[in-house]
């Protein structure tokens, strides 16, 4: 084999035993903007101007080019365009799958979960399975009560995309039973979502089933949120519950406060219509606590 064919054969022998650190070291994504948090605590956002084995180059706004050791770094996320608002980052809904407590049309992603708490007794957690099927459980400990009877549910959603972030489709079921007795109860429901995952309107419906008879009329639902601010989110989420005879409403208003990996819910619940001679405010606190995989390198 001639000399200059020996150096060829050998280039292409050491790109293919070591790709990434031929190519990726000397031809970074300088397009992406990502979010690189530190072990000590810092983060920088920015766009990847170098990177080898030692440190990593990160083109900022605020700091221009920062220098970060390899082996400092804790995470970096990449960040999506939607997350930029006139040049700050506004971290994602951490809790986009639902309002105060009905699902819309979104779903959990791969790998995404989060834990859920009202009231302290409503606890549930979700898990993304695949982009478009999750599943729930939930348990209400009333057994610490002088051992009440205790409620238990599971909660499988698929979720459509049918136009990427302005339309989804939403179906599933909560399927719940009481530890110790033979039926359960739930309901079966479709919701459809018009709108983002930061400012949406939500249309459901669904009929409840219990002993193996099912309701004679749906519930209906119209819930929607929108984002007023960095970290404020409105919320409202609003139930037409058909009765023998008669109907029963229920009315939501109050706000959702996030950071990365916490939302607070919070509002009044306002139940109306058959046997209310009374009006009566209901307040709501809850959480939400998200946590497994999002687009973490």
């Amino acid at each position: 084999m001639k000399t200059p064919y020996r150096i060829i054969f050998g280039l292409l022998l050491v790109m293919l035993a070591y790709p990434g650190q031929t190519f990726a070291q000397e031809n970074p994504d300088t397009t992406t903007v990502w979010l690189v948090e530190t072990r000590d605590g810092n983060s920088f956002m920015g766009k990847i101007a170098r990177e080898d084995t030692a440190q990593l180059l990160l083109n900022t706004e605020i700091y221009g080019p920062v220098r970060i050791p390899i082996p400092q770094i804790r995470s970096r996320t990449m960040v999506e365009q939607s997350e930029l608002v006139e040049g700050q980052l506004w971290f994602s809904n951490p809790h986009a799958t639902r309002s105060f407590f009905g699902p819309n049309g979104y779903g959990l992603k791969a790998g995404e979960a989060y834990y859920q708490n009202t009231w302290v007794f409503f606890n549930q957690l979700s898990y993304g399975i695949t982009d478009y099927f999750s599943m729930g459980g939930g348990v209400m400990p009333l057994f610490l009560i002088a051992g009440s009877p205790t409620p238990v549910w599971i909660t499988p959603k698929i979720s459509i995309p049918l136009v990427k972030d302005k339309l989804n489709l939403g179906a599933g079921t909560l399927l719940a039973w009481v530890i110790g007795e033979d039926s359960g109860f739930g309901i079966g429901y479709g919701a459809l979502t018009m709108g983002g995952r930061d400012k949406n309107l939500t249309l459901g419906a669904g009929w409840a089933f219990s002993g193996g008879e099912w309701a004679d009329a749906p519930t209906l639902m119209l819930s929607g949120m929108a984002r007023v601010s960095k970290k404020t989110y409105l919320i409202t989420e609003n139930y037409l519950i058909g009765l023998s005879g008669s109907s029963f409403g229920i009315l939501t208003a109050g706000g959702r406060s996030v950071q990365k990996r916490l939302a607070v819910d919070y509002g009044l619940v306002f139940p109306v219509g058959a046997g209310m001679d009374t009006f009566v405010a209901i307040p709501w606190l809850g959480i939400a606590v998200p946590f497994g995989n999002r687009t973490n390198q």
